[in-house]
């Protein structure tokens, strides 16, 4: 299903993403049925802390990771966008980080801690440029797969 992306979210994609270079920004989508009616930036909260969490959770090696290749966004701000979504009739649709200096393919690292049935853009920011923005989603063999992208007015 074609993810439909308004312009002045993608505005504020592009300049989450430019202004947290060298590091990954990342994001929440609210909106319905595949239709982007909000983005929420959040800070990228990885720490060292996450390493041996996501290590045993993932079975990779997470040695020597950090903001400028790896993201997560805190528990707290997922529950309170959910929360916030609930009492809005919304839903939370998929989630958003750059790559900064590299494509907008999802890394093995992206598909470990992806979850089934949301859209998972990825914006690349070339030598803090943001470029091509790519969304992707979980097949039913858990590998990522391209999902359409339609801007809308």
């Amino acid at each position: 299903m074609t993810l439909q992306f308004p312009t002045p979210h993608l505005e504020t994609l592009r300049t989450h993403a430019a202004t947290t270079y060298p590091q990954e920004c990342c994001g929440i989508l609210l909106g319905k049925n595949q239709h982007i009616l909000e983005i929420r930036p959040t800070e990228n909260g990885w720490s060292a802390d996450y390493e041996t969490l996501l290590a045993t959770a993932t079975g990779l090696t997470m040695e020597n990771r950090g903001k400028q290749d790896s993201f997560i966004i805190s528990p707290q701000d997922l529950l309170n966008a959910q929360k916030d979504a609930r009492e809005r009739e919304l839903q939370i649709i998929g989630f958003y980080h750059s790559h900064p200096d590299h494509p907008a393919t999802p890394s093995e690292f992206d598909r470990a801690i992806a979850w089934p049935d949301y859209s998972y853009l990825i914006i690349t920011v070339p030598q803090g440029q943001p470029g091509e923005l790519r969304s992707w989603q979980l097949d039913s063999q858990g590998q990522f797969q391209p999902q359409p992208i339609q801007i809308t007015a």
